[in-house]
Order: C-alpha cells, then structure tokens, then sequence
C-alpha cells in the first residue's frame, strides 16, 4: 500500500466540514490532527472522519500547536477564521510542514511579508486555497487566453457579490468571524475569489505584477436595516455603527498598464455574483451575461454568444479529465481541485500551483484597502513580494493543476 499524505486539519467552523468530508474520500490522504477552539466542532470533525470509514481517530486538541509535531505529518490545511490564517501557516512552514489557508484577507503587510521570508527560509510552499482559480468557466477562460482569442488584455473585475445579511449577523450565535470584522475593518476583506483568478489571467508574479490601488467604501447601512426586521427595532445590531461599508470599490493598476475593478459587496439584497468580466484588444468575457464576444469570431458583431457554445473546444483539460471522473466537492466542484492541487504538491514535494507570493500579495489587498479607505482614497503602493523576481522567475512548475502552464500527464482520480 503506497503511503498516504498526512494532513493536520486546523478549524472546523463554517467552511471546515465540507473540506474535511472532500479529504476524507480521497484514497490517498490520511488526516491525522483535528484542531479548532471549540470542543463541540472537533467532535463533528471526528464523527465525519467516522463516517468515511476511519477506524484510528487523529490526534484531536482544542490548541492546534500540538498537531505539528505529530510524527509523520506532512502538512496543515487551515479554514479557521481569517485573521488566525497567517499565525498558523507561519508554525507550520517553522515546523517544516507544507501550509494550506482557506482564503481571507491579510491584517498587515508584515504578516504578508513574514509568509514570504519564512517560506523562503523553511523552504516550504504557502498555499492560498484559492477555489475559484479552479472553476469551470475561470479555467475555460484561461485557456481561451492561452489560444489567443482575448489578444493583449487590458482590463479585469470580478467580485464577492454575496447577500451575507443573516450569516453575519448571526454571527454571535454561530461563533462566526465576519461579525466582528464588519463591527471594526472598512475594506475589501475578501478579495481573493474574484482577484486570484485574475491575478492568473494577468501574468502577476510572473512577468507583471500589481503597483497601486485605490480604494472606496459606501455608507453602512444595510446590515442595520436586516437587523431591524430580523431582529427588533430595539437589537443592539440595528443601533451598532458598523464599520465595513456596503459597497467596497478597489481599483488597481498594473505594471504593464492593465487595470482592475474588485468588488465587496455583502451586505444588500442581491443574487450571487463574482462580477468577473475580462476585456483584450479581439474579446471580452462577461460571467453575468455569461457571455463572450470575440472579434472575427463571433457570428454576430456586437451580440454577446453564450460562453457555454466554447466549452466543446476550449473546456480547459482537467476540466476535461474532471468531467470524465466524476465532478465532485463543494461550489460546482472547483473545491475538491484546489484541494487535490495542494495534495498532489505535498505528495509530489514540488511547488504549489498559487505559491507564496501568490498569497502575500492576493491577502495584502485587504489592509492596503483600508489604508486607502482610510487616507480618503488616496493611491497606496502594493509591495513587491518577489523582491524583483516578478521580471524574470523560473519557469513555472508545469503539471495538470497548473495554473499557469499546464500538462495533463499523470493525471489520476483519487
């Protein structure tokens, strides 16, 4: 029997059973630590662990400091809340052990900058476990840009446009983290579902990189109102001035001249939207029109074509491959990707496909909003975090999980 990789499982709250269930049904994987503050959800992670078949429980401890060091462990996967993510990457890199985060914004740029300097120093990979670089559509799209149909890209949005009323504030009976965030940040803090696919569009890190943003927050008003009719006139969450605005707008700049537009937006009434929209000098894409119009392509001139008609011979390859399979895991599938991009890392002793700079300069986003917000949206300067290497890096790990030069061989259902 081959060996199995080895993961400590820090944080088992709102994101953390659906990605534990994903791991556990992968043959290849054994958890062996279970971590999270709170007793109650550490026994739901074992009884989940129980119902995929496991006979030997893992190490379980409410202080997950005590999961690192246990023997034959290979590397930590965290969902815990967003600002416990960069604490616990940084033990376990000091640990020697690869680091997974569930996504969220950073607190600081020196936290940013320590994930770089410790992985550079441990020598251990830090991945961002960005689900959406992996969706279906995001990755049809990059291999419509490898194929040249956008030409030179100029312009990118996207954003997390997501009514989260009730699960922020609900969120002192739930024991879930957004509440006080929103309670005392104003910026985008949680800019990574719609900037990390981006970012991979957009050569960032590897041959471009992002320079400056700026960034704008709308009045706090929305979460007041829910808390009114949900609640009572008299809730203490319909008197609190919240801090996070309704509407966060984030405009960034590139070195090679491109722009980009991130949205937050989660706190009004509105349908699920990631916003994206990726515009070159042949073509532009429009997830919410779910269109494409490509110049010299398109059958119509100025009539969007649905993206879905470009799937029969652009559909990326591991979605190919995936299809074939058997699509499974959370959000249309893309989590069980990203979590097998990491395992297959770990197994592999290669580089993570979303590498530490990835995650520095993707996390930086959120407290370079505030500075701006908070300056009165003045320009800040985002922090190169390859000291310089974005000009001219190593050519890019190449492997069916890629996400910047991919090759299917090799490829297995687990």
């Amino acid at each position: 029997m081959k060996e199995k990789v080895k993961i400590a499982f820090i944080g088992l709250g709102h994101r953390g059973p659906g990605l534990l269930g994903l791991l556990a049904k992968m043959t290849d994987v054994e958890i062996v630590g279970l971590s999270d503050l709170y007793q109650d959800r550490i026994d739901g992670g074992l009884a989940i662990l129980k119902e995929n078949g496991y006979k030997k429980m893992p190490l379980a401890d409410l202080d997950y400091r005590r999961l690192l060091d246990v023997p034959g462990v290979q590397a930590v996967i965290t969902p815990s809340s967003w600002t416990s993510h960069a604490q616990i990457l940084l033990d376990a890199m000091e640990h020697g052990l690869y680091a997974g985060t569930e996504v969220g914004g950073a607190t600081s740029i020196d936290q940013c900058w320590q994930l770089v300097h410790t992985s550079k120093r441990t020598g251990m990979p830090c991945m961002l476990l960005e689900n959406c670089c992996y969706g279906r559509e995001e990755m049809a799209v990059m291999n419509m840009i490898k194929h040249g149909l956008f030409g030179e890209l100029v312009h990118a949005e996207g954003g997390y446009r997501h009514d989260l009323r009730d699960e922020v504030c609900m969120g002192e009976e739930n024991r879930h983290y957004r509440l006080v965030n929103y309670s005392n940040r104003n910026g985008d803090v949680y800019p990574t579902h719609d900037l990390g696919p981006i970012a991979k569009y957009l050569g960032i890190n590897r041959g471009n990189r992002m320079v400056t943003l700026s960034s704008m927050a709308s009045k706090s008003v929305g979460l007041n109102e829910w808390s009114r009719q949900h609640r009572g006139a008299d809730d203490p969450l319909a008197k609190r001035r919240f801090t996070l605005g309704d509407v966060v707008i984030t405009n960034i700049k590139c070195a090679h001249g491109e722009t980009i537009t991130l949205f937050h937006d989660t706190s009004l009434p509105r349908p699920y939207s990631r916003a994206n929209l990726l515009q070159g000098t042949k073509g532009i894409w429009q997830e919410d029109a779910r269109g494409v119009y490509f110049e010299g392509l398109s059958k119509k001139m100025h009539i969007w074509e649905k993206i879905d008609d470009y799937f029969g011979k652009y559909e990326h390859p591991l979605w190919k491959f995936f299809q074939r399979a058997g699509v499974r895991g959370g959000h249309g599938g893309m989590d069980y990707l990203v979590l097998r991009a990491f395992v297959e890392a770990v197994k592999n002793h290669t580089q993570t496909p979303i590498d530490v700079y990835d995650t520095a300069s993707w996390m930086a986003i959120t407290t370079l909003s505030e500075d701006s917000i908070n300056m009165g949206s003045m320009p800040v300067a985002i922090p190169d975090f390859t000291d310089g290497a974005w000009i001219n890096r190593e050519p890019a790990l190449k492997g069916p999980y890629s996400l910047d030069d991919w090759d299917m061989k090799g490829l297995k259902a687990y």
